[in-house]
């Protein structure tokens, strides 16, 4: 894991195109702000991880799987 340090204001860059800004610390909250463009889904974590469970259930549920096969059969 890289850690970093960062001030209000001041940013870091991921890959080219992916900013990150430091828009201001609260106790021990911090307000972060992306520049992403638009293509790239951004989430927290937790909502990240939940859609990733609702994916892994639907994979398993033969009836979500049969649902999809017959769409496909059309």
């Amino acid at each position: 894991m890289l850690v970093l340090s960062r001030k209000s204001n001041e940013s870091i860059m991921i890959g080219g195109n992916i900013e990150i800004v430091v828009l201001g610390v609260e106790g021990d909250t911090v307000k972060l702000g992306i520049r992403a463009p638009r293509e790239v889904d951004i989430y927290r974590k937790e909502i990240y991880m939940a859609i990733q469970e609702e994916n892994r259930a639907a994979a398993t549920n033969p009836t979500a799987i049969d649902e999809v096969s017959k769409l496909f059969k059309k």
